[in-house]
């Protein structure tokens, strides 16, 4: 078998288990029962309000009950010991079975769970909570709680410190279910923390607090140097932003027709030429070709100046267009208004 369905299985037995010990050790004050498999057998500790019931005269129920357990369950040799409840009121499942045998007998449930949770927290509990739920009073189920102290109700502390009990009360409208919670005296929540009066606390280090925005933005900020006439380093223009802006279109454009004169120079050379040697250069005379490339470059530099010429001509004349149109712009808005007016 896995050990997965041998958890399953051993969680079942010891469910079966408890419930045959609730139903034949009910009226001795059954509080639940922990098994242990050893190598001698099946070690049972039973807990109840009355030990003598369990046992019986000379030990027959004990015996009964021990036979009982090999037949239905078949366990190995079990071994029961039976021990008594130090104090009933804070055993969940006892206090679980009295509520449910009030009601019962006819307790009002409001009457039966105040009496109830103030009994447990005399006897010294941390916290308690009972919650009935059923037909209390009338056709209609509902849910009635009573709260004392403290209760953990998640995590790990309320598996392991909360004392758990649930009970049945049979009535004539139905069933009520009972369930009671129990924090015992002296558990140790993890949010316990104790005060001592004659400790001696350890030194702690003073550090120094360093400055805060506040401080920093309350001193003065430095001083920035003024910019002076006598300031060699800083030059400030004098002339206009769109005469400058003019300057450098027209120079791009010159530079743009120079690239042009140097690429046309530096064109493939006629192949009937024949190379020169430098020492000839010297000695001859400057060749008609030389004043070709001459008139050439002077062409070119007219052809440069007058693209200039026209490339200011057009932004003045672009310049004048604009300040037409805004006049005239001008002059309808006013008309408008006017004629705004006379109406």
């Amino acid at each position: 078998m896995a050990d997965e369905h041998q958890f399953i299985e051993n969680g079942l037995q010891r469910s079966q288990i408890d419930e045959f010990f609730a139903d034949e050790l009910g009226r001795a004050g059954y509080g639940g029962m922990d098994v242990a498999k050893t190598p001698m057998g099946t070690q049972i500790v039973l807990k109840a309000e009355k030990p003598g019931m369990v046992i019986g005269k000379g030990g027959k129920n004990i015996r009964k009950v021990t036979k009982e357990l090999e037949n239905r369950f078949d366990l190995d040799d079990p071994q029961i010991d039976v021990q008594e409840v130090d104090e009933p009121d804070l055993n969940a499942r006892i206090v679980a079975d009295r509520l449910a045998n009030a009601l019962e007998r006819g307790w009002y449930f409001r009457k039966a769970g105040h009496t109830t949770i103030d009994r447990i927290m005399d006897a010294g509990a941390l916290g308690a909570e009972i919650i009935l739920a059923g037909k209390v009073t009338g056709a209609r189920s509902r849910v009635e709680k009573f709260n004392r102290g403290y209760i953990k109700h998640n995590g790990e502390p309320a598996q392991s410190i909360v004392d758990e009990g649930q009970g049945v009360a049979v009535m004539k409208l139905g069933t009520i279910g009972v369930n009671v919670k129990i924090i015992p005296p002296g558990a140790k929540l993890p949010d316990d923390f104790e005060i001592e009066d004659d400790a001696d606390p350890e030194a702690v280090e003073q550090t120094v607090e360093s400055e805060g925005v506040e401080e920093l933005l309350e001193d003065e900020p430095e001083e920035i140097p003024d910019v002076t006439e006598d300031d060699e380093d800083v030059d400030v223009p004098d002339e206009d932003p769109t005469e400058v802006i003019d300057e450098e279109i027209v120079e791009e454009v010159v530079e743009e027709s120079g690239d042009v004169a140097s690429r046309s120079e530096s064109a493939e050379p006629d192949p009937q030429e024949e190379p020169v040697g430098t020492g000839d250069v010297e000695d001859e005379d400057v060749s008609p070709d030389d004043d070709e490339a001459d008139a050439t470059e002077a062409e070119l530099d007219e052809e440069v100046e007058a693209e200039a010429e026209d490339l200011v001509s057009e932004m003045e004349e672009a310049d004048e267009d604009e300040a037409n149109a805004d006049d005239a712009d001008e002059e309808s808005e006013a008309d408008a208004a006017d004629e705004e007016t006379e109406e």
